[in-house]
């Protein structure tokens, strides 16, 4: 089973102390490095003045990462990719991977919040939904183009590469039918290819139903987050079936998939609750009041006025918040249920003191990931992704 890091950057009220908060993400990555985990992930978002969103390159995030680290495989969960040009994007991924010697996970997405969208791209205004969709696929079809490492050409909806009427005339770079045609520029080629061909494994974070038909015929690898597990059955279930249709390859439950779960481990219920709470359910009040509580509601069940936040809503639905003995019992859980692969912990809710984030991670390598990774298991996690990777 692989473990992985979701860290997602927060400090509210305490903006001016983001040099620190970057100091202790470098420590919590290192640490998961040294206690044996896949890989670690961080987030995308914009113009967050309130602290709790403070990740606005998580490209960037990872160079910083993959420079202090040797084998743990830099993630983004994710690329908000309609809000970027997708040739830079393409370019940046490329260069990151390259830099990290092929450890990069390209994770993308579409985005949520109007704030952010409106500011960055307004054709991903995440109020024309068609639109939005349209503005992601095609944009995941030119990040795959550039990377192939040769000349191609798009002519999309949104964007047209290369621009028309452009002419090319220098001694050094003969004006070749690869690129042109009559010294006009025809095709383009984005340098450098990544280090991993023909390109870096890919994950969309997914919910509804669509997205995750859509990423599975795409060949593109699922994460989910927020439904409890009688609820995430039939999204594994869906999920497995459009990869067998698509590629006519049986595909396990749960193959290609990832499972975002707060996190946190203390040596008692009681001291997990009370040093995990405030934390978690600041992150919670944040994001349920763009998403609701329809994501947390049990298959068949339906969302009412009586339901509330409170943490021992959350608990009895998607936390992993407890003793060693107790979260490491929910995690076989996971398994039995929807044959779970890849678990990514996030323990990093801002405003939770690092001390604790640090101390949990401490608990968790020791006592709960021993029993869930065999020393065969632990190797073949240490090499994994990197199949295909090309050295120069």
């Amino acid at each position: 089973m692989r473990f992985s890091i979701f860290h997602a950057l927060g400090a509210p009220g305490q903006l001016g102390e983001y040099h620190r908060l970057m100091r202790e993400a470098r420590e919590f990555a290192v640490a998961a490095e040294d206690a044996g985990f896949w890989s670690v992930w961080y987030t995308e978002h914009h113009f967050g003045h309130e602290g709790q969103e403070l990740t606005p390159n998580p490209v960037l995030m990872g160079t910083d990462i993959a420079a202090r680290t040797e084998r743990i495989r830099i993630g983004q969960a994710a690329n908000i990719v309609t809000f970027w040009h997708p040739l830079r994007l393409a370019e940046d991924l490329a260069l990151l991977d390259q830099l990290s010697g092929g450890r990069v996970e390209v994770g993308v997405g579409r985005g949520l919040y109007g704030r952010e969208a409106m500011n960055l791209n307004p054709q991903a205004d995440p109020r024309d939904q068609e639109q939005n969709r349209a503005l992601f696929e095609e944009t995941l079809e030119i990040l795959k183009k550039a990377w192939t490492g040769e000349f191609f050409e798009h002519h999309g909806r949104f964007y047209d590469f290369p621009a028309p009427g452009l002419k090319w005339s220098h001694p050094l770079s003969p004006a070749t039918e690869d690129f042109t045609t009559d010294g006009e520029i025809t095709k383009l080629a984005v340098t450098p290819a990544p280090y991993q061909r023909p390109h870096p494994p890919m994950w969309q974070v997914v919910d509804s139903p669509r997205s995750i038909e859509s990423c599975a015929r795409n060949g593109i690898q699922g994460i989910l987050w927020l439904p409890p597990v009688s609820a995430l059955k039939g999204r594994f279930d869906l999920y497995r079936r459009a990869a067998t249709e698509t590629t006519g390859r049986e595909h396990a439950l749960g193959e290609g998939l990832a499972l975002v779960r707060d996190v946190y481990v203390a040596d008692t219920m009681e001291q997990a609750r009370e040093e995990f709470q405030e934390a978690l359910l600041q992150t919670y009040r944040w994001v349920t009041h763009w998403r609701g509580l329809s994501n947390l509601m049990e298959e068949g069940e339906e969302l009412t006025d009586e339901h509330e936040l409170s943490f021992d809503f959350l608990q009895d639905r998607n936390l992993l918040v407890g003793t060693p003995d107790y979260v490491a019992e929910k995690i076989s859980e996971l398994q039995d249920e929807i044959n779970l692969e890849h678990l990514m912990l996030w323990t990093t809710h801002p405003g939770l003191p690092h001390k604790h984030a640090m101390r949990s991670l401490e608990l968790f390598s020791e006592q709960v990931m021993p029993r869930f990774t065999s020393e065969t298991g632990t190797s073949e996690l240490s090499t994994a992704g990197t199949s295909g990777a090309g050295r120069s």
